[in-house]
């Protein structure tokens, strides 16, 4: 009689090849984390511009009819809010010039994760400011 062994070959990964694994996942991610929050943070700006662009636009119907700008309290005793998407990340002031020509200046600033992207700035002349991120 012939005694036969039979060897069964292990199924899994060895502890080298686990770590291997670990360290190229991490440095995926220490590359892809960066340019995601820089990603987030761009679009949260293109959201809060869009923002700025329609109180710009509600300014101006309001001095056709009032021959002035509204202020934030005018603004939202009308109906207006910041969408919840922009208000998580931003506020915003309205500084309403008190000379012979209506001026105005809106200005939203950041806050939270966001605070390190600056405060963003339109006036009555459709003056963007900082220029880079308009």
């Amino acid at each position: 009689m012939k005694i036969t062994r039979v060897l069964k070959r292990q199924h899994g990964f060895t502890l080298i090849e686990l770590m291997i694994t670990v360290a190229i996942v991490g440095i995926l991610a220490a590359v892809a984390y960066p340019a995601y929050t820089q990603y987030m943070i761009r679009a949260n700006r293109a959201a809060a511009q869009s923002e700025m662009m329609d109180i710009a636009n509600r300014q101006q119907q309001f001095l056709l009819t009032n021959r002035s700008y509204a202020s934030k309290a005018v603004l939202e005793a009308s109906g207006y809010a910041l969408p919840a998407g922009v208000s998580n990340k931003y506020s915003y002031a309205i500084v309403v010039g008190a000379g012979a020509v209506p001026t105005y200046t809106l200005t939203f600033t950041p806050s939270g994760a966001q605070a390190s992207d600056g405060n963003l700035t339109i006036n009555s002349e459709g003056v963007k400011t900082p220029a880079d991120k308009w």
